[in-house]
């Protein structure tokens, strides 16, 4: 049920009910008006065979007087001489127009509708009826499908001016205009409809769904390939207008990573100069204070490009062990005299690009053993989701603060010293390096105290095997 609410909030899904909706109602619209031309056809078709039987009597009694009264006693087909007492009806306008436009004395003639026993003997005079007979004639008469036999009057005068009086019995008519409702027809014209208003619907939506997928994509990648331009007009243009965004994207941020490349460059001259002469300072404290700020202004200088670079970097992925980086990274950890261990892996080879993610787990250790003062790094693997976690013993942080660490250059230390405050920009570059490989980067605290990074891939680039 929830998977068809979120098909019916999309695209594909209003246009599909929409489409089905439209085409049910004009299907069956242009279903009932050819069915209703087709019964007038055939009604048409019942007057011109009547009239013409009625023709021919008409003129046979015309031209045979020695006959006529032989002929009219015998009758002829579904015509015969009217009774004296005949229950006269409507006149019948449709049969008289037919008539009118024939030769002879039936191009005079009225008809009216009449009592059926005027046509006929009756019935229970010959054969008695049983109730069970009374009764299906009753249900027949009542069906929607069935036109009873009818029978008409007809008053003309022939060519000698003798006046005539003839009844005509209509014969019972199987009508089809019941077929289109018929449950098999309505299930086959609806499935039919579905299938078609289906299709189409994806095929109306599937532009916008590249459209959305190319701009998660960009995102995650700025120098992804452009969009295929391709399709209708329209889509042709959103194609052309997002490509043309993508480029003035790239040529705005590798402005800006030339722009801090050149600062970076610019200021190492002066900088040197200036530690060169900052050992010259007599005062050791002021030296060594001087020094320190130095230091910070260098490592933010560095870290503020590698956050430029980390969005940038056209590093390509490749089939990477994540258990064997966690291994490696841990393993330098350790012989560093930091308390790391590795408990658990998972076994996956995913498509990552490995530069990226050495230094996004590195600097998730470096957090870990820095304000924590030792790391526990785990990865698992369950229900096609990937998770790697780094958990430290330190005091954790306020619920309000777990989002905010990620802002650039927010530190919660509050100590100027750049081996305990940092410059604020690494968890800030680690989210952007986890992004970019299509992972989330979040912490939270542990039940237990300390607190846990959590890298997960919802839907991770695997590269065809694990370690087994």
């Amino acid at each position: 049920m929830k998977r068809l609410r979120l098909f019916l909030s999309s695209m594909a899904g209003r246009l599909f009910v929409i489409l089905l909706l439209g085409m049910s109602v004009a299907a069956m619209g242009a279903t009932l008006v050819a069915t209703a031309k087709r019964q007038q056809d055939l009604d048409r078709q019942i007057l011109v065979r009547l009239a013409d039987r009625l023709q021919g009597y008409v003129n046979l009694l015309d031209n045979n007087p020695e006959l006529r009264e032989r002929l009219l006693q015998a009758g002829g087909p579904n015509v015969r001489l009217a009774p004296e007492e005949v229950r006269v009806g409507t006149a019948d306008a449709a049969l008289t127009a037919v008539l009118a436009q024939r030769s002879g004395p039936v191009s005079s003639a009225q008809v009216h509708a009449a009592n059926f026993r005027a046509c006929v003997p009756r019935l229970p005079d010959i054969v008695p009826r049983t109730d069970e007979q009374m009764q299906r004639r009753r249900m027949r008469q009542r069906d929607p499908a069935f036109a009873p036999p009818g029978c008409r009057l007809v008053e003309l005068r022939l060519g000698d001016g003798t006046p005539l009086r003839l009844v005509m019995e209509t014969p019972a008519v199987a009508r089809d205009s019941a077929q289109a409702f018929d449950p098999l027809f309505l299930s086959l014209l609806g499935l039919a409809i579905a299938v078609l208003a289906y299709v189409v619907a994806r095929m109306a939506s599937a532009p916008l769904q590249r459209l959305a997928s190319a701009a998660a994509q960009l995102g995650q990648d700025l120098q992804r390939d452009p969009l295929p331009v391709s399709g209708p007009l329209e889509v042709r243009r959103a194609a052309e207008a997002f490509n043309a965004m993508q480029k003035r994207l790239q040529r705005h941020l590798g402005e800006r990573t030339q722009m801090l490349a050149a600062i970076t460059h610019d200021l190492q001259t002066p900088v040197t100069r200036l530690r060169l002469r900052l050992e010259n300072v007599a005062d050791e404290a002021l030296r060594e204070r001087l020094i320190a700020d130095l230091a910070a202004m260098q490592a933010l200088i560095r870290e503020g490009l590698e956050l430029a670079r980390s969005s940038e970097s056209a590093e390509k992925p490749a089939p990477l062990d994540l258990d064997s980086l966690l291994e490696s990274i841990v393993e330098d950890a350790a012989e560093s005299g930091a308390e790391v261990e590795f408990e658990q892996g998972c076994g996956e080879v995913l498509l990552l690009r490995p530069l990226a993610m050495h230094r996004l787990f590195s600097n998730l250790v470096d957090n870990a053993v820095q304000y924590g003062h030792s790391a526990r790094v785990s990865a698992q693997s369950h229900g096609g989701t990937v998770v790697v976690r780094i958990r430290d013993r330190g005091p954790g942080l306020a619920p309000d603060e777990l989002e905010a660490v990620f802002d650039p250059f927010l530190r919660l230390e509050t100590s100027r010293s750049r081996e305990t405050g940092g410059a604020g920009l690494g968890l800030t570059i680690a989210r952007a390096l986890a992004e970019k490989d299509g992972a989330r980067l979040w912490l939270e605290n542990h039940p237990e105290g300390g607190l846990v990074a959590v890298v997960e891939w919802s839907q991770p680039p695997r590269a065809g095997g694990n370690r087994g």
